[in-house]
């Protein structure tokens, strides 16, 4: 016998099943759409300036893609940097395309983990643990030797 309580629990997962099943087309859908380019239509008319395009989009990709990578140990947002030069080629090409996607996903569920509350107890005491002992060695180095400072030393 089916009571109003067991109707509405099927109803609700027929409705998730339907919600899975459209989001997993949306997701095959996306996949098999072919990479388009995104110059604009004068310049896909011409096969010679259609590639100069691309050289083109490829060198400002790179340099931006270089300055990431040398912000990586310089100031700055190396790896913001990076990934703007991957979506500047991802505009015309497709396999940087594939590869910002793959990107994006692997970024989005790096997200999802570190939300998880056993892995951010984890990160928080791994921390905590790190910073009580770099500050136990600040604390032997400074009752062993004192306050000072490399430039300040006298020859002995």
């Amino acid at each position: 016998m089916n009571t109003g309580s067991d109707r509405g629990t099927n109803e609700s997962a027929t409705g998730d099943t339907a919600t899975e099943t459209t989001a997993q087309t949306a997701a095959e859908t996306a996949e098999e759409t072919p990479h388009v380019s995104k110059a604009p239509a004068f310049i896909k008319a011409s096969k010679s300036l259609h590639l100069s395009w691309q050289v083109g989009v490829f060198i400002v990709g790179l340099a931006v893609i270089a300055a990431g990578v040398a912000m990586l140990v310089l100031p700055g947002p190396g790896w913001v940097a990076i990934f703007a030069g991957l979506a500047i080629w991802a505009t015309e090409f497709a396999w940087a395309h594939l590869v910002l996607r793959w990107t994006k996903r692997k970024v989005t569920e790096a997200a999802q983990k570190a939300l998880d509350p056993k892995v951010r107890r984890r990160n928080i005491i791994l921390t905590t643990v790190g910073l009580v002992i770099a500050g136990a060695l600040i604390g032997f180095y400074l009752w062993k030797y004192g306050l000072v400072l490399p430039w300040d030393l006298k020859d002995q």
